[in-house]
């Protein structure tokens, strides 16, 4: 398979989490990074992860086989309409929320083929679960490009654009919703006299053993029920949680979330 050059308009931390990953893919050729806010940031990649400097793409876009945007969705028009001259047969993909391949197509010249990718930050230690939608100019040898870096930071499923939007929330935004889970609980282990590193150390490997469960496929309904003896301490806590509207909480959190993305990318 042919290695691909790549250039990233964008240097932010998604970015950076997924070029951690891609650097350790021997189906990368050459890496290009453009930032043209923080010339800092570039020389910073630069050493670390022996990307190259991009202090101007105009000049070094014709190099690349696929371009991916990873900037703010609010900036994107005004990035597209810049690229508008300089696109010849290149894959342009975006990383940013809300942006799904029609609105690229819509502003590329016709026929460029376009995706667009909703990584979370766990690519940087290459267990990202993506999720990637075509648009309707790209063929199998595109998706053999992508494939190439989605297979360096973790996992991914296709879907349609509109359940790109949807599940995006689920998928790239719920860590957050994980991590603040975590820490209110390492909280609650400390005020039980346990250091913090004790704390974290605990609630990381109980995650981590739980995570493994589902990835078995087991249930997760099961797998409550298997912790869940019937009148006993864990099926208190569990009726505290719905008590309190625990599910509604997960749900509006993820219609909240999808909502600001969607406004994002409108903008």
């Amino acid at each position: 398979m042919k290695k691909s050059t790549i250039l990233f308009i964008g240097a932010g931390r998604m970015a950076e989490s997924i070029l951690s990953g891609l650097v350790q893919s021997p189906n990368v050729k050459d890496i290009y990074v453009s930032n043209h806010r923080n010339k800092e940031k570039l020389f910073y990649l630069q050493k670390k992860y022996q990307v190259i400097p991009s202090l101007n793409w105009r000049e070094d876009i014709e190099k690349a086989d696929m371009v991916v945007l990873a900037m703010p969705p609010e900036v994107h028009l005004s990035l597209l309409q810049d690229m508008l001259p300089f696109i010849h047969n290149h894959f342009v993909v975006t990383i940013a929320a809300g942006i799904g391949p029609s609105f690229l197509e819509k502003h590329l010249p016709e026929n460029t083929p376009a995706a667009w990718v909703m990584p979370n930050t766990a690519s940087e230690i290459g267990q990202s679960m993506s999720l990637v939608a075509y648009g309707k100019a790209v063929l199998e040898n595109h998706k053999s490009m992508l494939k190439q870096v989605l297979d360096a930071i973790g996992e991914a499923e296709e879907c349609s654009e509109e359940q790109v939007h949807q599940l995006t929330a689920i998928t790239g935004s719920a860590p957050a919703f994980l991590y603040a889970f975590s820490e209110s609980l390492i909280d609650q282990a400390e005020s039980y006299g346990v250091s913090h590193e004790t704390a974290v150390r605990l609630v990381a490997q109980m995650l981590a053993g739980s995570s493994s469960m589902l990835k078995a496929k087991l249930a997760p309904q099961e797998l409550r029920e298997q912790v869940t003896t019937p009148g006993g301490a864990t099926a208190e806590g569990i009726k505290v949680l719905q008590e309190g509207g625990f599910d509604d909480l997960i749900k509006n959190a993820v219609i909240a979330t999808n909502k600001k993305a969607m406004s994002k990318g409108k903008e």
